[in-house]
């Protein structure tokens, strides 16, 4: 079938200047009954073929030469196209090269979060706690301690401190000695965290002091 479509459209040319015979005009008549295509490729052919029909075959004994400045019309269109169709590789390259960056950064967000999760994790820090009395009616506190290699560190967490005055804390020594660690400034009713360092080891201490600014001892712990 589809041969004998394109045997039949081809004589459509032949059929519109009216050139067929009788068997092959009634074999194109009937195929364009049922073929809209051709039908519609006939109807464009029909003016041209007038045309045609009114050219003298006298006129055409020389070979027809092309009209001047076909040639460089010609050029002149398939440089556009190229110039059309670069910035579209431009483009194409432009998004390979996007889709790499992409690729890129997918990666080194990987290895970034591979070397998160594969970074060295220090050892959680020890911590020892111990029980603190207050001494003072508001005062309410708890504290951990760490041994170092350079001494002892109180972690202390409290309230009841009041705000703005001068607490200080000393650690004191197995043989006596009561070792500063530091001071700190009250806020009150607000809950404060403070870390404390003494130089007295953790083997050798036993027990801490929290004195006011009046020398006053407001929280003290024993281990």
């Amino acid at each position: 079938m589809r041969d004998e479509h394109r045997e039949l459209r081809e004589l459509l040319g032949a059929f519109a200047l009216g050139h067929l015979d009788p068997p092959e005009r009634d074999r194109v008549r009937a195929h364009l009954d049922g073929c809209a295509a051709c039908r519609a490729e006939l109807a464009e052919l029909v003016p041209l073929g007038r045309r045609l029909s009114a050219v003298d075959p006298d006129a055409l004994d020389e070979t027809p030469t092309p009209p001047p400045g076909l040639g460089e019309a010609v050029l002149a269109r398939i440089a556009e196209e190229e110039r059309r169709v670069v910035p579209l590789r431009r483009r194409t390259t432009v998004r390979r090269r996007v889709a790499l960056g992409a690729a890129v950064t997918g990666v080194a967000a990987a290895g970034a979060v591979v070397g998160w999760v594969a970074r060295p994790v220090p050892d959680p820090v020890p911590l020892e706690p111990v029980s603190v009395q207050a001494v003072a009616s508001d005062v309410e506190a708890r504290a951990d301690l760490v041994p170092h290699t350079w001494g002892v560190e109180v972690r202390l967490t409290g309230t009841g401190f009041d705000a703005g005055e001068v607490y200080r804390v000393a650690v004191t020594a197995d043989d006596g000695r009561e070792v500063p660690a530091g001071e700190f400034l009250g806020v009150g009713p607000q809950p404060m965290r403070c870390n404390l360092n003494s130089s007295v080891l953790r083997a050798d201490a036993v027990a801490f002091e929290v004195v006011d600014a009046d020398g006053d001892v407001v929280a003290r712990s024993e281990f």
